[in-house]
């Protein structure tokens, strides 16, 4: 069967995330956006787990569902489904190697609290994994992923948001030019990678080194209404090792749901403190170095993928999965009927869309323009049809600073000097 999972999202014991990160509001939320399989994040931290351990149960199938007696009754009826957790966290690797400094953010997947609580025994010998849901720990990547293969042979590393500048596999910052470089003998065992919200599948299929390694989106939210901002599309059974399966050998992986890879917050290079963003050719005129201050801009993930890419953009490798490029309901509804997207009328306007159509990517994804003006007004289904069409503008996102993404609005490249995000 077709299923929408999201495998990296964050608890409320991460940096900078809402408290409303519960698996109560996860399992909610996953209703309204439409998500059968939602990650548990931050497995790594024992508070998180402790609650883990009271709120879910077993489901039989390697996931795990919420405890009835935590459920509420408040999801529209067109929206309730059955959601299952599967155990994540994110891991952040601090270490030297090869005379450069290296920061790498790993997803570790976990069948089970046992194998799971192995691996944190583990990394409990190593650094503290109680002040933050997302440890940062002074180790290798490889080392990690050794440490993920001996607790468990059910467990998955997946390199996480891999072209992040700071944070990542390949960031140009901090990061490494191959899989091979950064995982050297242990490389065979990275099925996978995220993409990250900077990049979509087109522009890693600019490198032949991904040819035979999946391609996964998901939203590394920080706040429950953000799940499913990206997501993954499986057509298998829903269980762990069916999940597994699909991501190791490609079948059963029908696509991704993608944010625009403009509005992530390092698509282009820049610098947030001068307000410079700037395409790779600009950035190189400049010789990386902010025209207003001179200090070195960051280089976003659109530069770093051309610098690695060894094809032209618009290569499509044979048999990989399409994706489909999304804006969140929230957002094009608050544009369509003009108000802020945490206006109390952008609010009802979306309740009542989830109420009348059911979940919020059906209605994205699916829905018809007659049903979606029936349910709300003729301009928001114009624009579900027009970001349908990518038919939208956007002043891309730098060194920070999400993108600006308008579909009736024309907007310019200098328009994107907005304010500060708390929660991702």
């Amino acid at each position: 069967m077709q299923f929408i999972a999201d495998l990296h999202i964050h608890s409320k014991y991460s940096m900078a995330t809402s408290r409303d990160m519960s698996p109560d509001a996860l399992w909610k939320w996953a209703q309204l956006k439409g998500i059968s399989v939602i990650g548990t994040g931050d497995s790594t931290h024992p508070q998180w787990m402790n609650e883990l351990r009271e709120k879910l149960e077993p489901a039989g199938n390697g996931l795990y569902a919420l405890n009835k007696k935590f459920r509420t009754e408040d999801v529209p009826l067109l929206c309730r489904a059955d959601v299952q957790f599967i155990l994540s966290s994110e891991i952040s690797c601090i270490y030297s190697k090869n005379g450069k400094t290296r920061k790498v953010h790993c997803i570790v997947l976990s069948k089970d609290f046992e194998d799971a609580e192995k691996l944190n025994a583990a990394l409990d010998k190593i650094g503290n994994i109680r002040s933050d849901g997302r440890p940062i720990l002074g180790l290798d990547a490889k080392k990690l992923l050794q440490m993920v293969l001996d607790a468990s042979p059910d467990s998955m590393l997946i390199p996480a948001h891999i072209w992040t500048p700071h944070f990542s596999v390949f960031g140009a910052a901090s990061g490494f030019d191959s899989m091979e470089e950064c995982f050297e003998e242990l490389t065979p065992n990275i099925y996978a990678i995220e993409t990250g919200l900077s990049s979509d599948p087109s522009m890693n299929w600019q490198l032949s080194a991904l040819d035979n390694i999946a391609l996964l989106s998901n939203s590394d939210a920080h706040s429950a209404s953000k799940i499913g901002r990206e997501a993954n599309i499986f057509n298998t059974d829903i269980s762990y090792d069916a999940i597994m399966s699909a991501i190791k050998t490609r079948k059963g992986l029908s696509g991704t749901i993608e944010f625009f890879p403009e509005e992530g917050k390092y698509h282009y290079d820049g610098h947030r403190n001068c307000g410079v963003s700037m395409e790779p050719s600009e950035t190189l005129m400049h010789n990386c170095l902010c025209p207003v201050c001179g200090k070195k801009m960051t280089i976003g993930v659109m530069h770093r993928v051309a610098k690695l890419a060894d094809r032209e953009a618009g290569y499509k490798p044979e048999g990989s999965p399409d994706f489909k490029s999304i804006i969140p309901l929230a957002e094009i509804v608050a544009e369509s009927i003009g108000a802020g997207v945490n206006a109390k009328k952008v609010t009802a306007q979306y309740f009542s869309l989830l109420e009348h159509l059911g979940n919020e990517f059906k209605i994205l994804l699916e829905a018809s323009t007659a049903d979606i003006e029936a349910a709300s007004t003729a301009r928001i289904a114009e624009a579900v049809m027009k970001m349908r069409s990518g038919d939208i503008n956007i002043a891309p996102g730098y060194d920070g600073e999400f993108g600006k993404i308008k579909i009736f609005e024309k907007i310019k490249k200098s328009d994107n000097l907005g304010q500060k995000i708390l929660f991702k």
